[in-house]
Formats: structure tokens, C-alpha cells, sequence
């Protein structure tokens, strides 16, 4: 049986990804899930935010009071010139993974808005790191705001995100665009290697003791597989790319779906914060058992297998087959 498959250039012995969570925080628990069989791993997050906040602290330590002397100010380096500090924690983390482990570990940096945060992509190659996983995260709240704006946003920052390294860069997407097809293709084009499908937002709620809004982290079910599975399906051979089902992939069953629907990979985090590193045995053991049963004696021989590519008029299947799940629940 062979479970192998290729993502992002990078060869996996099989499919299954543990996505970015506190579980990939440290080299010992990456340790524990390469032990479990993790073909790859995605590093917790860096954020936007982190390396502009330690660049500012950095750069008001430097700065402050040196015009009291002028002869400081041609001691100190301009700021530009300094390492970001307080990230280099995150970074000599990366390298510690490195050393520690066989399979591929694959970076991932947080940001919302276009800037030289997206120049820091260069370190995790210094690092180690084998690929990039972008997660751009942005809620536009103002009314105003055009859609074809927000959509620039994604596109400017994947850009400037992929010049700035040799990394195969993967972009963690939400199903939010009004044409995320299109919205998929413009970001493979800006240079994206992968794409993730889809981003898991946090869960909005409201504090009725403390009267407050507060947000949580949004443990998935498998329930929240289904957007991935259509999009997987529209997505495969249109798109130069790799193609990863996120969010909702939870058991065997989900892994195969999502495989069949066109993806190369998948990536867990809810689960296995749920079920622990063992899980992921348990899902290759249950995979084996079912390709037997089926007759699948590999993972590119099913990839794909139910995808939207078999359709000469995919508008109308989705259109026909929504209309027949409606109509056959209200019988």
C-alpha cells in the first residue's frame, strides 16, 4: 500500500500534515508526532504584529535619549540594521526542529497588511525551514471598504511574501471571496506553491457575565469539512498548485474524501488537540484497511477520483445536485 504523496515539491510518506497549533510549538512535541507518523509538520505562527511590536521596542531602546549626546548618534547602527529580538526565539525554535527531526517543517507566518514584515520570510530559509505557510488574516471593518480592495490586500501581501524567498510558499485561504476559484488562481499567480484550504477563523461570542465580547479558538468537527471538499473538488487540475484540505478533517474517512476530491494533503490541528499524537496512527492504520477493502493500492490513484474535473458542466452539477439534496430532504 502506498501512501506517499508529493505537496509543495516536498515528498511525504503519506498524507497527513499536523497543521499549525500549540501542539507544533516546540521541538519535542514535533518530535512526538513525527513518532506518530506525521509525514510533515507546520510550525505554530509567527505574526505580523510580533515582528512590528520587537522592531518598534527595538528601535525606541536604541533611540531614546541619544540626543542628549551628539556623539551617540553616530554610535548606534540604525535600527534597520538589527535582527528582530525578540523573534530570534522562534527562529532558533525552527532551527531545533530542524536537527531534531527527519521530515519536512514547514514555517508559517501571520499577517494582515502589506509591509517589510513579509521581508522576515528570508530568515526561516536561514533557519531551515523547507516551505512557508502564509496565513493572512483580515476582517475589513469598515463598511466602506470595496471587496475588490480586501481581494488586492490578499494578492499584494502573497506577493510580496513569495519575492522574498526561495521557499515554496503555501496560502492558508479563506471560502469568503465572492469567486474563490479565481481568487485561487490570482494568488498561484502572485507566485503561491499551495494552497490551504481553508483557514479557521476564531469563534465569535459574547460574555453575558462580563458583558463583554470575547473571541475563542474554534475546535472543528468534521461537519466543517464540507466547504474544503467542494472547493477541492472545483480546484483540482485548474490550478498550478498544490492543493491541502484544512479545517473538518478529523477521522480516515475525512482524509479519504478530501483526497478523492483532488487534494495532495491534508493537515490536522483540532484533532489531534483533542485526540493527542496517537491519533495519527490510528487514521493511517484505518486509511490501509479501506484501500485494501477498495482496491486503491495508492494514494495517486485515487487522488481526484471525484472531482469536478469528470464534469463537462460543473455550474450544473453544483446547481443540479443542490436541488436534489433539497428536495429530498423535505421528502
Amino acid at each position: 500500500m502506498n501512501l506517499q504523496t508529493t505537496y509543495l515539491g516536498l515528498k511525504l510518506d503519506n498524507p497527513l500534515i499536523a497543521g499549525a497549533s500549540p501542539m507544533t510549538a516546540t521541538a519535542d512535541d514535533i518530535k512526538r508526532l513525527e513518532d506518530a507518523g506525521a509525514a510533515a509538520v507546520v510550525m505554530h505562527s509567527l505574526f505580523e504584529e510580533q515582528i512590528a511590536a520587537e522592531a518598534a521596542a527595538l528601535n525606541h531602546f536604541l533611540s531614546a535619549h541619544t540626543e542628549s549626546y551628539a556623539e551617540s548618534l553616530d554610535f548606534f547602527p540604525e535600527s534597520g540594521s538589527f535582527d528582530n529580538v525578540n523573534a530570534e526565539a522562534h527562529l532558533e525554535e525552527l532551527a531545533r526542529i530542524k536537527r531534531s527531526v527527519d521530515i519536512p517543517v514547514i514555517a508559517s507566518i501571520n499577517g494582515a497588511t502589506p509591509g517589510g514584515w513579509a521581508e522576515y520570510v528570508k530568515r526561516f530559509e536561514q533557519a531551515g525551514a523547507d516551505a512557508v505557510e502564509l496565513n493572512i488574516t483580515y476582517i475589513p471593518t469598515d463598511i466602506a471598504t470595496d471587496g475588490r480592495d480586501v481581494e488586492q490586500r490578499y494578492i499584494d501581501i502573497v506577493r510580496d511574501v513569495c519575492r522574498a524567498t526561495a521557499l515554496p510558499v503555501s496560502v492558508k485561504m479563506n471560502a469568503y471571496f465572492s469567486a474563490p476559484a479565481q481568487m485561487a488562481a490570482k494568488l498561484v499567480a502572485q507566485g503561491a506553491s499551495g494552497l490551504v484550504l481553508f483557514d479557521n477563523p476564531v469563534r465569535i461570542d459574547i460574555d453575558l457575565e462580563t458583558l463583554s465580547p470575547v473571541q475563542r479558538a474554534n475546535i472543528t468537527g468534521s461537519y466543517a469539512l464540507s466547504e474544503t471538499l467542494r472547493w477541492s473538488a472545483i480546484l483540482y487540475d485548474h490550478v498550478n498548485a498544490s492543493l491541502c484540505a484544512s479545517t473538518g478533517v478529523h477521522n480516515s474517512d475525512d482524509v479519504l474524501k478530501a483526497l478523492m476530491s483532488g487534494v495532495d494533503a491534508v493537515q490536522m490541528a483540532s484533532a489531534l488537540l483533542l485526540h493527542g499524537p496517537g491519533h495519527i496512527a490510528k487514521l493511517l492504520d484505518n486509511m490501509r484497511k479501506w484501500m485494501e477493502e477498495k482496491e486503491y493500492s495508492s494514494v495517486a490513484q485515487m487522488k481526484g477520483s471525484i472531482s469536478l474535473r469528470h464534469t463537462d458542466n460543473p455550474d450544473a452539477y453544483e446547481r443540479s445536485s443542490y436541488m436534489r439534496a433539497l428536495q429530498s430532504y423535505r421528502r
